[in-house]
């Protein structure tokens, strides 16, 4: 029987996450809460298999889900859409950003600044990046240069939502693209 401590004891501290993926003038950022354990372990945005976000870019952007990570990335870069998270560092309990707590936001304004192309910015998940976000970076919100807008997590914790009904609210983003 595990002991009452067990819990507290999986509740760790993260810091670091991963860097800034963004290729020249990007359109859109699309920003997580702070990457799950197989992710870090990886060193890879939506790292576990079980995530929807790479099957989401083969069906709307046409990336192929099957190619090597770094070759999705450059795919993805190239589609003009850069990817991140909300938070630097977190306590969370294993990958669930129902239990995060103790957070460090990343410099997503410096982003910004280095990066001024970025139009939209997509927030993966409502509990996630949506509640960090909007917790965090208030100053981004009051910008009317740039569309924030919280859309369906690609997690497989969020098993609400199909995958087709996942699709149909992230394709927005090839007519984001299309705008240009």
């Amino acid at each position: 029987m595990p002991s009452d401590n067990s819990k507290a004891h999986n509740n760790i501290m993260h810091s670091g996450g991963l860097a800034p993926v963004s290729g020249r003038e990007p359109l859109i950022l699309i920003l997580g809460s702070y990457p799950g354990e197989v992710s870090l372990k990886a060193s890879e945005y939506y790292g576990n298999r079980r995530n929807h976000f790479w099957r989401l870019m083969e069906e709307i952007l046409g990336i192929d889900s099957s190619l090597p990570y770094e070759k999705r990335i450059e795919a993805i870069k190239s589609k003009r859409i850069a990817l991140w998270d909300v938070l630097y560092g977190c306590r969370r309990e294993k990958s669930s950003d129902c239990s995060i707590s103790s957070v460090m936001p990343n410099d997503i304004p410096g982003f910004l600044k280095e990066n001024p192309s970025v139009k939209y910015i997509i927030l993966n998940g409502k509990t996630g990046a949506g509640k960090w976000f909007y917790r965090t970076q208030k100053d981004i919100l009051s910008r009317d240069d740039i569309t924030v807008r919280i859309f369906p997590s690609t997690s497989p914790a969020n098993a609400i939502m199909s995958f087709e009904e996942k699709s149909e609210e992230w394709k927005i983003i090839g007519e984001w693209l299309l705008m240009g």
